[in-house]
Formats: structure tokens, sequence, C-alpha cells
């Protein structure tokens, strides 16, 4: 089991050097930031770009692993996203994950949108990934690609050196539909969940474990169906919308990520502090829980 955090892209570099340098020191393995234009009750607050600010965070660390969480089509393109990560992966010195998902309604998916366009609809969001997420396969691994596609489009788009991760960098796919899985299964080093979104304000942490036993057997049949071992791809639970509060004190996490250790997950992935937010929780409590709660584990 491995335990990861969640910085948002909220603090100006004078601060924000500090924060990723402080969840290096408490022994995170990665640390992750999302890849939002803006989002929820941030909106009228500062957040800042992922790809700069990871970026920045890969000069001021030294051996934490560093990624988005997650990056998807709503303001993508497949061949400029290629050309950033590949930049970043060599600057960080080959720690770069990229967590990538289909994407929602917010902000992302009406900010590039003019004034009478709808957003996408779920289904349009699933078919522009089951291009985006093979099309950035080959960008990271090859060096010329030319693809005409439904959606996306590249001519001889060059990506040399390619990145220093090879084949190329991991991709950990957010998924919860059969599609989603589908592409997790053939082109992921890892799955991504947040649960079951109908069961954070009702439910019961009972049937939230339920539903994310259900969730993994799903994805091991997708597995199953592309070829690939399931046990060989890594499973990541990002908290913060599932029932209950696994954060209110080391043993309610531990006990949290204990039960999810079981059903096969192999990391997981808190959210830092942040004051007067849906993430603010007692900061000493959460370095014990980035210190401590692995070794209670094992």
């Amino acid at each position: 089991m491995r335990l990861s955090t969640v910085i948002l892209p909220i603090h100006r570099w004078g601060e924000g050097q500090k924060v990723w340098q402080h969840a290096e020191d408490l022994g995170f393995h990665t640390a992750y930031t999302y890849d939002h234009l803006s989002w929820r009750t941030f909106r009228d607050g500062p957040w800042f770009g992922a790809v700069p600010t990871l970026t920045a965070a890969a000069t001021a660390t030294q051996s934490m692993r560093l990624g988005t969480l997650v990056t998807s089509p709503n303001f993508r393109h497949p061949v400029t996203l290629a050309k950033d990560l590949i930049t970043l992966d060599d600057v960080s010195g080959g720690r770069i994950t990229l967590g990538i998902g289909a994407g929602g309604n917010g902000f992302d998916a009406t900010t590039l949108r003019r004034g009478d366009e709808e957003p996408w609809t779920p289904r349009e969001r699933a078919d522009h990934f089951d291009e985006f997420v093979p099309l950035l396969d080959r960008l990271l691994r090859e060096p010329s690609v030319t693809h005409e596609g439904r959606f996306y489009d590249a001519n001889e788009a060059r990506n040399i050196p390619g990145c220093l991760q090879r084949p190329r960098i991991p991709f950990a796919v957010a998924a919860t539909g059969p599609r989603g899985m589908r592409l997790a299964a053939r082109h992921g080093q890892a799955w991504v969940t947040t649960g079951d979104p109908k069961l954070f304000e009702d439910g019961t942490p009972e049937q939230s474990v339920a539903a994310i036993s259900g969730q993994l057997s799903r994805f091991g049949a997708a597995c199953e169906e592309v070829g690939r071992d399931v046990a060989a791809l890594d499973k990541i639970l990002l908290t913060g919308f599932t029932p209950g509060d696994p954060l209110r004190s080391l043993d309610a996490f531990v006990d949290f990520a204990g039960t999810h250790f079981d059903l096969g997950f192999t990391e997981i992935v808190v959210h830092r502090p942040e004051p007067d937010s849906v993430f603010d929780v007692d900061t000493k409590v959460f370095e014990r829980i980035a210190t401590e709660a692995l070794s209670q584990l094992t």
C-alpha cells in the first residue's frame, strides 16, 4: 500500500514551494494536483495551471513522484498535452504520472464553449475520451504521429526525444463506466476511482465499500477482456468523496485504509488540508496519517 496526496494549485509559488517540499518531507509516494481551469468553491479564488505548477514542484523536490489527478479532454488537446508532458517528465527526472479522466460538467466543460454551445453530454465526453487516450498513448511513444480522427488530428506531430520513462509516462485512468474501464485496462498502468458518487451524501461507509468492490470486479473483467492481468495494474482510491470521515483520526484512517487494502487497492490519496474548504481537516492528524498510518497496516 502506498499513501499519496493532492495539493490544490491555489498557492503563489513563494508559499507553494514550501507546501510541495513539506509533502516530500512527510514521505508521500506521489503528490498530485488537479488539472482544471477552476474548481467548485475555489472558482473565485487563486487557481494556477497544473503543468507549470508541477514543473515548479519538480525543481523543488528530489524523489517524490508528481502527477495530475486528473487531466481531461474538456480543455486539453492530445498533441499539445503530449509536448508538455514530455517536457515535464524530463524536468522531473522521470517522476511524472498522468492521471487522466473523461471530465465532468464543471467549469472546464463550459469555459471554452461559445455562449450558444451546450457542454458535452456524458456520451460525448466518453466518445472524446475513447479517441483522446489512444492518441495520447501514441504521441508519447512514437517520434512522429499522424492521425485523422473524429475529434482530433495530428499531422506529423514530432515528439523527440520522447519520455524519460519508457515506453512512456504511466497513465492512471479514472473510470467507473464500462467504456472508461476498458480504456484503463488497455492503456493504463493504474485505475483510479473516487467511489460511487451517488452514495457520497446519503450512503453509508458499508454501502460505499460494497459499491467499490463491485467497481473492482468490473475492472477485473475489463482487464480479462483485453488480455491483461489485473494484478499487474495499480488501483488508486482518491478519498474525500465517499461517506464517512476517514481523516478524523489516525485510527479511523488506518481502519479505512485497511478495509480498502483488503479489497485490492495499492494506493490511497488524501487531500492536503485547506482551511475554510471541504478539505479542512486537522493538520496534526493529517501529518500523523502521513507518517504513521502505513506502519500500522503492515
